[in-house]
């Protein structure tokens, strides 16, 4: 039972060191590519209000897909919840 318990926080701290690591380098790139253009265009990088409120809901939509990506592969065996 014991093994049992340390194999199953494997999977579950494997998934969240991933999923820090893929976050970290995203917000990375993204602020790569945000300065980037900012210097193209020879203007620093500001973000408004309004710009600010827009991204923070299209983090909220992208976290909630990724939430419901496995909503589907349930059907027919009968969710547990």
């Amino acid at each position: 039972m014991e093994e049992f318990e340390k194999n199953g926080n494997t999977w579950k701290s494997k998934t969240l060191v991933m999923g820090a690591l893929i976050g970290a380098l995203t917000g990375l790139g993204t602020a790569y590519l945000l300065t980037k253009n900012a210097e193209k265009e020879g203007e620093t990088l500001s973000l408004t209000s309004g710009q600010g409120l827009k991204l923070g809901l299209l983090i909220l939509g992208t976290l909630r897909q990724i939430l419901q990506l496995d909503d589907g592969q349930d059907k027919g065996r009968g969710k547990k919840r």
